[in-house]
């Protein structure tokens, strides 16, 4: 059950990945060419800003989701790391039921705000706003899914001590910790080569 669920949210977080890849390259090409239009020919694009701002909102949740999936967001784990296996094991279940409870928030919140405004439109786009609260919605929706995953597997599941701490005090000790096993830090920048 648990490894067709982790095929099923891998899938889901690379196909958001991609997503959040084509906001990216679509806010450049918009900011960008809205730039060299009103340098060059004193024009722009009407709907750049407005489009740009939806976008980097759309990205930064999806971007948010990938980022919950992979145990990538930054924390606070000085207490944690020195505790047995079941405090660490006891902290990552409240922690992840708070979690969860905040993802409900943030969906029922977005989840009401997409429907009050689904009739307003945009002011340059005429689209409907409700667009930019369904960005709530998907990060409300995915994190509970992600995380009821996660609170199972918690539970049901035998997990290595290093795997109750699910946070990293930077983000190179995140990068670190998921490095594949073997690899050296020294092959990976250049001039950093051993004689």
């Amino acid at each position: 059950m648990f490894a067709l669920a982790d095929r099923v949210l891998r899938g889901y977080t690379r196909v958001l990945d991609v997503l959040a890849g084509l906001c990216l390259a679509v806010m450049v090409v918009l900011v960008f060419g809205n730039v060299v239009l009103r340098y060059t020919l004193n024009s722009g694009i009407t709907v750049s800003e407005e489009l740009s701002r939806w976008l980097f909102v759309w990205l930064t949740f999806m971007g948010a989701v990938v980022a919950l999936r992979d145990h990538g967001h930054l924390g606070t784990d000085a207490l944690v790391s020195r505790l047995p296996a079941v405090g660490k094991k006891a902290c990552l279940v409240l922690a992840q039921i708070a979690m969860l409870y905040v993802s409900w928030l943030l969906l029922s919140g977005s989840w009401a705000q997409m429907l009050i405004n689904w009739e307003t439109e945009a002011p340059v786009t005429g689209a409907s706003v409700g667009i930019f609260y369904a960005s709530g919605v998907l990060m409300g929706g995915s994190g509970i899914a992600i995380l009821l995953h996660d609170l199972l597997r918690t539970l049901f599941v035998p997990l290595a001590e290093h795997e109750l701490v699910m946070v990293q005090e930077s983000e190179e000790l995140a990068a670190l910790a998921h490095r594949p096993a073997g690899t050296d830090a020294s092959h990976e920048a250049p001039g950093n080569h051993r004689p």
